[in-house]
């Protein structure tokens, strides 16, 4: 099976001259999907669908602005010669580390002024999270961005390079499976969460995963000298948590112990 980007523009639709682009649409759609999906679930955790809508107001805007960041400072080189194209996002350039550190730090902020548990919320919303990026890893398939090393592999993705077509490993598709698969894995564990932040701990453990595999054949990760930057965090992430969650099984299984005795 081979994905041909030729086939596609990037461009879906203009209006009055101004071009609207597939990954501003994809987006747009997994934001509303997320809205959703919070308003159905509202209540769960203690949290309030309101309380959501006012988080989104902030972590939205700063998500996208860290995303980017994160992204522009490992890719100095390519931006320090014209300043203005830091701020060019029509064209993919968004780094989901980065938007998770944004998004992190809002959230616990905003948590701390509204007098809300921190690890519930994170709870709440981390599902959406990651449909959302199953939803917009198709912008990069669109961009022709963020692929893999050439492959005989039956699942392929066709690019053009100077005018040479050559077939890439589709790690857009690998990473949105992988993602849309831990969005379902996460909505059943929601209904029966153990120990506050068992959610946003497994979608680490599963992403992280998932990441530290398919960063090694990007031909366009971050790097810091030789250093695979996402793979080395992922790695990191996936250590850390899984040890987090294996103690917190333990400590739950202890107490319940002590329950029935």
């Amino acid at each position: 099976m081979v994905l041909k980007t030729s086939e596609i523009s990037n461009v879906a639709f203009s209006i009055f001259g101004l071009d609207i682009y597939w990954y501003a649409i994809l987006i747009v759609a997994a934001i509303i999907l997320g809205i959703l999906w919070c308003k159905k679930n509202d209540g769960r955790f203690g949290i309030k669908y309101n309380d959501i809508i006012d988080l989104c107001l902030f972590l939205l805007p700063i998500s996208f602005i860290c995303a980017r960041a994160y992204y522009c400072i490992f890719e100095w080189e390519s931006f320090k010669e014209n300043l203005i194209q830091v701020f060019n996002i029509r064209n993919g350039g968004l780094a989901i580390y980065g938007g998770l550190i944004g998004g992190t730090i809002t959230t616990f902020v905003f948590c701390k002024i509204r007098k809300i548990n921190f690890l519930d919320l994170i709870d709440y919303v981390v599902p959406v999270v990651a449909l959302g990026q199953s939803i917009g890893r198709w912008g990069n398939f669109i961009n022709r961005e963020a692929y893999g090393t050439e492959t005989n592999f039956f699942l392929k993705m066709e690019i053009v390079e100077n005018g040479i077509t050559k077939y890439v490993h589709p790690t857009f598709l690998y990473e949105s499976i992988a993602t849309f698969c831990c969005f379902i894995v996460l909505a059943i564990l929601s209904k029966k969460r153990k120990y506050k932040g068992q959610i946003a701990n497994v979608y680490l453990i599963i992403y992280s995963f998932a990441r530290m595999f398919i960063e090694g054949i990007r031909t366009d990760s971050l790097m810091f000298y030789n250093i695979r930057i996402s793979q080395v965090l992922s790695v990191a992430i996936f250590i850390i948590f899984s040890c987090i969650f294996v103690w917190q099984i333990i400590k739950c299984r202890r107490e319940q112990k002590k329950v029935i005795k």
